[in-house]
């Protein structure tokens, strides 16, 4: 994998009266890689505000600087079983303000499902059951998160089944099932704050730890990553409205079949580019 640093402009977009070029090729970037509690106790997070005298989280970060590969003319050398990771251009949206939850809801999620059904070999079923919107705005509810992580294991993905269709688990989950998230950017072209993801084969599992997810009534489970030597990471310069990122967190048949992700900085941003806005649906696929 390259790591040279490359600045290519396929195209520049205006804000105000500036003109933003976008960043292309390779870069070098500091990624935050998981590192474990000081005590060695079980890495946690809590989702909303913790109990009162509680950390919301209790493990540590360690930055390392690692060069990131420009999928960018290359998209179709990756794939979901392969690498973890996909992508799609061209698709159209009804929806275009992403302020209301109920109207993505009802507008945004069918066309996720339906582009799922179209785009993953083999997917029978698909089941939409939460989304999160990014903003970079200093008061947002949710910024992009600088932090190398999956967002489901192999014991929160069974949970996820057995949550969301309690009476058909038990069959379902004798079958194959994924967790897969959709991404996109609100605003592209993305030139703050990019999504970095690595390809799965180069992450060995000792490289992926369980953190307790804990909601108000129930735990979940995420993953940290730990660096390594060898891990490949990727990003997609430059993403725009109409393009797609599948994030393959779960594959109850694949052994390497999970993504790192994380936002990074980039150090080509410039202080007058736009901070990256986008949105993430996460579906569970059947079949």
């Amino acid at each position: 994998m390259s790591t040279t640093t490359s600045t290519k402009t396929a195209y520049t977009l205006d804000t105000s009266s500036n003109k933003v070029e976008v960043p292309r090729g390779p870069v070098n970037a500091s990624i935050a890689f998981y590192a474990p509690p000081p005590n060695n106790e079980t890495p946690f997070n809590y989702v909303e505000d913790p109990p009162e005298g509680m950390p919301k989280n209790n493990y540590q970060m360690a930055s390392h600087d690692i060069g990131l590969d420009d999928i960018r003319g290359r998209e179709s050398n990756y794939n979901l079983n392969d690498h973890a990771f996909a992508v799609v251009d061209g698709v159209e949206s009804q929806e275009k303000d992403f302020t209301d939850d109920d109207h993505i809801k009802k507008t945004y999620y069918p066309e996720v499902e339906q582009l799922i059904l179209d785009r993953v070999p083999g997917a029978n079923r698909v089941l939409l059951f939460d989304h999160t919107i990014r903003r970079s705005d200093p008061g947002a509810p949710r910024a992009p998160v600088i932090r190398a992580h999956i967002d489901q294991t192999a014991k929160s993905a069974k949970q996820r089944v057995e949550f969301h269709l309690p009476e058909e688990a038990e069959e379902l989950l004798k079958g194959r099932y994924r967790i897969i998230n959709v991404w996109r950017p609100l605003n592209g072209p993305v030139v703050s704050s990019p999504l970095a993801f690595a390809d799965s084969k180069t992450v060995p599992h000792e490289s992926v730890i369980p953190v307790e997810h804990r909601y108000p009534t129930r735990t979940g489970e995420t993953a940290g990553i730990t660096h390594s030597e060898g891990q490949e990471w990727h990003y997609w310069s430059g993403m725009t409205n109409d393009e797609r990122l599948f994030l393959q967190c779960y594959d109850s048949q694949g052994n390497h079949a999970r993504v790192p992700h994380t936002a990074f900085v980039d150090p080509r941003t410039q202080p007058h580019f736009p901070g990256r806005d986008s949105i993430e649906v996460r579906a569970l696929v059947f079949g």
